[in-house]
């Protein structure tokens, strides 16, 4: 925000900001007895998959940068499973979550690509 730095260029810090507000707003319809439990687990993984972008793009190495990286995609993974749950006790619907999965999926290839 402050700092202009290269990585917030990058499509990937674009896409892992995009899936975090999107998760966010996903959270909001979740039941309130929920809003400690499911909703916060999965907005701070959402907010680790941008956040380890970020900081994994100011690393000087490339196991350092890879490290970051595959954090985030266990936050994807993580997430993934979420919402399987949340969809299976109705917090959501399938349909409503098309938008979520292609982000997620896109944030996914993109990373394992990066990696590789």
């Amino acid at each position: 925000m402050f700092l202009k730095l290269d990585h917030q260029e990058m499509d990937i810090y674009k896409a892992t900001r995009a899936f975090v507000l999107s998760c966010y707003r996903l959270s909001k319809s979740f039941p309130v007895e929920e809003k400690f439990a499911m909703c916060q687990q999965l907005r701070r993984a959402a907010l680790s998959v941008h956040l380890n972008v970020a900081e994994g793009a100011s690393r000087k190495t490339a196991p350092d940068r890879k490290r970051f990286r595959e954090i985030a995609r266990w936050s994807l993974i993580e997430i993934d499973a979420l919402l399987d749950i949340a969809s299976d006790l109705d917090y959501c619907q399938k349909e409503n979550l098309v938008d979520l999965g292609t982000l997620l999926v896109r944030c996914f290839q993109m990373l394992s690509k990066m990696m590789n």
